[in-house]
């Protein structure tokens, strides 16, 4: 068997996954459905499907924690495929089926990334759907996968021979290099530009807008225009970039009028394909690079579409690095400013020219709340689809940063924008349009202050929300079986993080990375802490600045089920 530890495209996914808890894992699934052509036996296409992952290691690998998060290539076998009918014989349906597969958590330690169901009538397979766990798919892959599928589904079905392109390098080939001198230099290049550009940025960029509003929740709301991919193209060809970046300006101005701030940043997604030897790596390459862009000054639209280009250029540039050491990086800069940097707004760009509209006029509609989405750790999250006669804009928000009618202002705000990129609008044009309502002022010391510090906690940690249980009692009942449970939390949480890096010491008063934790490692800390009973804390709260003693108050008891006793002849009565 093969093994070695995840590249770099994979571990930004590997936490992302790990932030979720089982039930909203499947936020990281990626479904692809195609028809299977005339002529295909179930039999033929369950050897298709498997031939697939005989060719590509990367559809037959398990990861596990051990002392590094770990890949391991099995052998090849046979891949399971269900096989579902459409007519009604009292067995599950299609639309259960491929429900079941895609919500259904993948056990990385002993199920491949990806599931199979064939859908057929009268014993015909019709459709074939597949269910990756992203760890191993990219777009640039699944689209090789496509292709791979057809060209061996057309041969077999004209029985002759498929003439399939030879799989030159194999995923453990890219571990190998990202491991050699020459890729540390370029992941320090790149660590350079991360900390120049956070250490620039707020520490919450939303900070004017943030609001509890009762429970986490999230909005999910989706704009359509045809109108726009014309404005786009006109608006790209006068300035001399590619439309994606109009579309990706428009949405750097409305986070500006939205958060009141001179600078915006957020992720926006590189496939890094072209950053090493071996662009042809069939495996998850793509991870998220750090976009800053200048917005004072009162820019007009197309000044500001200059700054957008230049800031995605030095942003590719700088794109290729393992991005658990950015997380790390980030958690220590939350400890200089004295709270969490956020960053926690993406926006990706995707090219859906299959997909078409086919109506005249806008439509803005409201989706189905994204729960699982809202577990993600994120603020807010934008989607730009390209389709051949539409642009779909497709915004998830925290409730605690956008309302319902932010979030509809904001995504009209980005249609108007490209709509009138001719005129050359400035910033304050698009705020008369949008029409926000106040945001909160700046507070002197307070935490609506883009770069306030966290507020101390009177008593240190022995304040109810941060304790390690340590102080001096309030005489209050209960008090000392409290600080008892405290105390055992915070002695859970030291050995957990002590065993799983091989620490001889850790301090309370550090934060997980201060006390030298490694972020790609916390999946195995909760689960070192789910062994020695105790739940309550998620990757996102590690990876950030609180000191450990203060993260262990979150730390609950896992409720133990009792184990029946059998009762003795002295308990027994007649």
């Amino acid at each position: 068997m093969k093994s070695a530890g995840l590249y770099w495209g994979q571990r930004y996914m590997w936490l992302r996954l790990h932030q979720l808890p089982p039930e909203h894992q499947h936020e990281t699934h990626v479904v692809l459905r195609f028809a299977v052509p005339a002529g295909i036996t179930v039999v033929q296409a369950k050897a298709i499907l498997t031939h697939l992952t005989r060719r590509h290691e990367i559809l037959r690998t398990t990861y596990r924690l051990g002392p590094e998060p770990a890949q391991h290539v099995d052998p090849p076998r046979p891949l399971p495929v269900r096989v579902v009918t459409t007519e009604r014989d009292g067995t599950p349906g299609p639309a259960e089926t491929v429900e079941e597969l895609t919500r259904r958590p993948f056990d990385l330690a002993g199920e491949w990334p990806i599931r199979a169901c064939l859908i057929t009538t009268g014993g015909v397979p019709k459709a074939c759907v597949l269910v990756f766990n992203h760890l191993a798919v990219d777009v640039w892959t699944l689209g090789e996968i496509k292709r791979e599928l057809r060209t061996q589904a057309a041969g077999m079905a004209a029985r002759r021979p498929a003439a399939l392109s030879p799989v030159r390098h194999r995923p453990a080939e890219l571990t190998r290099h990202e491991a050699s001198a020459d890729a540390a230099i370029t992941a320090a290049r790149a660590m350079a530009y991360w900390q120049e550009e956070v250490a620039r940025l707020p520490r919450d960029p939303f900070a004017r807008r943030r609001a509890e509003r009762g429970a986490p929740s999230a909005r999910h709301a989706t704009l359509v225009s045809p109108a726009l991919p014309e404005a786009a193209r006109e608006a790209a060809g006068r300035y001399g970039v590619w439309p994606s970046l109009v579309h990706v300006t428009a949405y750097a101005a409305m986070a500006a009028v939205y958060t009141g701030g001179d600078a915006v940043g957020f992720l926006s997604f590189v496939s890094n394909r072209e950053a090493h030897p071996f662009p042809d790596v069939m495996a998850c390459m793509f991870s998220p690079t750090l976009v800053r862009v200048d917005c004072a000054g009162d820019p007009s639209f197309g000044e500001l579409l200059g700054r957008v280009a230049g800031g995605f250029e030095r942003a590719r540039e700088h794109a290729y690095l393992p991005y658990d050491e950015v997380v790390e990086m980030v958690s220590r800069e939350g400890s200089r400013r004295g709270g969490p940097v956020r960053l926690g707004s993406e926006v990706n760009f995707i090219k859906q020219r299959t997909e078409e509209y086919g109506g005249r006029r806008t439509a803005f509609t409201w989706n189905p709340v994204p729960e699982s989405w809202a577990r993600c750790g994120l603020d807010t999250y934008l989607r730009i689809d390209e389709w051949r006669d539409a642009v779909a804009l497709s915004l998830h928000a925290m409730a605690s940063v956008m309302d319902a009618d932010a979030v509809e202002r904001f995504l009209r705000g980005m249609e108007h924008l490209v709509l009138a990129a001719g005129d050359d609008p400035r910033l304050t044009d698009l705020a008369a349009f949008a029409s926000f309502a106040p945001a909160v002022p700046d507070v002197p010391g307070g935490l609506t202050a883009p770069d306030a510090p966290a507020p101390d906690v009177p008593g240190g940690l022995t304040a109810p929300d941060a304790p390690d249980g340590s102080g001096a009692s309030t005489g209050l009942p209960g008090e000392a079986h409290r600080a008892g449970a405290d105390r055992a939390a915070v002695q859970a949480l030291l050995a957990a993080v002590r065993d799983a890096h091989g620490l001889a010491h850790v301090d309370p008063s550090d934060s997980y990375t201060l006390a030298g934790g490694r972020a790609l490692r916390i999946p195995r800390v909760l689960a070192e802490l789910s062994g020695r009973g105790w739940r309550g804390l998620t990757l996102q709260q590690l990876a950030g600045p609180a000191p450990l003693g203060a993260l262990a108050a979150r730390l609950t008891p896992v409720p133990r089920t009792p184990t029946p006793r059998t009762p003795s002849d002295r308990e027994c009565t007649p």
